[in-house]
């Protein structure tokens, strides 16, 4: 099986969704990099079993993301609070430049720092 690190992200945001053992044997999987063999001794389950598991926990993950599309959002969001602070930080430097601008700087100030609190 080759690893879809996405996968580490969905768990993330729809891990309580899946049952206490898919769970595990996913985390076990994608976040702690142990085999499937390793997983299945530390669960008790068979090496099929895991390999079962895991592909239904995945299965269930993606299905999720497409129908709910939280992974995708919150991406778009933090692309976007990125963009913000970059072009805050501009008007700063433009406005540094020309002359500066009390209100503008007060303003670009107060949305740089609103886009990082936000970002973090």
């Amino acid at each position: 099986m080759t690893k879809d690190l996405s996968v580490s992200i969905l768990l993330d945001f729809y891990g309580e969704m899946l049952t206490d053992k898919q769970r595990e044997v996913v985390d076990f999987y994608y976040n702690e990099d142990l085999s499937l063999a390793e997983i299945a001794e530390h669960t008790g389950i068979t090496r099929q079993g895991v390999r079962d598991s895991i592909k239904r926990g995945e299965s269930t993950l993606f299905e999720m993301e497409r129908k709910l599309g939280l992974v995708e959002k919150f991406m778009r969001t933090q692309q976007g609070l990125d963009e913000i602070q970059q072009l805050a930080q501009e008007i700063l430097d433009i406005n540094h430049r020309m002359g500066v601008v009390n209100e503008i700087e007060a303003n670009a100030g107060k949305i740089l720092e609103l886009a990082i609190r936000l970002n973090d």
